[in-house]
């Protein structure tokens, strides 16, 4: 998945931490709600502003922030 149009980063929002669509909703928030148990569909009765595509942009935004933070590290 293409998450570029939907994962955002901007500096005075949120600390720059990525965002969903330039809301104030982190791609951490929704990554901790799936991991404390919520399911997605939980999670967008919560948050009707988001969509079932933003979460799947979260966990594909995921693996490749790690995937950058290791590459760095060596």
């Amino acid at each position: 998945m293409d998450y570029r149009n939907i994962i955002t980063i901007e500096p005075g929002k949120r600390g720059g931490k990525p965002c969903i669509r330039g809301m104030r909703i982190t791609v951490y928030d929704i990554l901790e709600y799936l991991a404390g148990g919520m399911t997605e569909a939980e999670i967008l009765q919560d948050f009707s502003e988001l969509t079932s595509e933003d979460i799947k942009a979260c966990l594909a935004f995921a693996p490749d922030r790690e995937k950058k933070l290791f590459v760095v590290s060596l």
